[in-house]
């Protein structure tokens, strides 16, 4: 009988414990005000620590969001990394560096939000758009699909990462 299902448990709650410290702790807050930043919809930031005002267009906001996803990927690498050595599960490097492309890329479309973006688009196709778009009674609809959406990419991450793993 094949470790796979364990191994693939192990790599699964890795990556998610990762993203979510990754998303909500390392991010930040310039990332995750700028991410979704357009020259059609700029985004004016004000540094906390400065009170200094500057506004984003498109480059701005696919720059935030590019480092965003670079220090959440580093996240998950090292999470997933230091996590499986230490449980004894050896992953193939080729496996993790598929795994977390598939992560980051995916980060990226999702969380560049833009308007019209990824999310939205498959909000519309599967006639989730209001729930997208809800941000009322405590709820923020287009924060839950995004969510949602990372759990399941992460999925397909975590399968990448075990290919070829074995336990030691």
């Amino acid at each position: 009988m094949s470790d796979r299902p364990a191994v693939f448990g192990t790599a699964y709650a890795l990556l998610r414990a990762a993203a979510d410290v990754a998303d909500h702790w390392v991010q930040s807050d310039m990332c995750a005000q700028v991410k979704g930043a357009t020259d059609r919809a700029p985004v004016v930031y004000e540094d906390p620590t400065t009170q200094v005002k500057t506004t984003y267009g498109t480059q701005g906001g696919r720059r935030a969001c590019a480092w965003h996803v670079t220090t959440y990927t580093a996240t998950q690498g090292i999470v997933l990394v230091a996590g499986a050595r230490a449980l004894g599960v050896r992953l193939h490097p080729a496996a993790v560096a598929g795994a977390l492309a598939i992560s980051g890329i995916t980060h990226y479309a999702a969380d560049r939000r833009v308007p019209d973006g990824l999310l939205q688009r498959l909000a519309r196709k599967t006639r989730k758009e209001r729930f997208y778009k809800l941000a009322d009674f405590g709820m923020n609809g287009a924060y839950a699909l995004d969510q949602a959406f990372h759990h399941g990419m992460e999925t397909a991450a975590a399968f990448a990462a075990t290919a070829g793993a074995r336990r030691r």
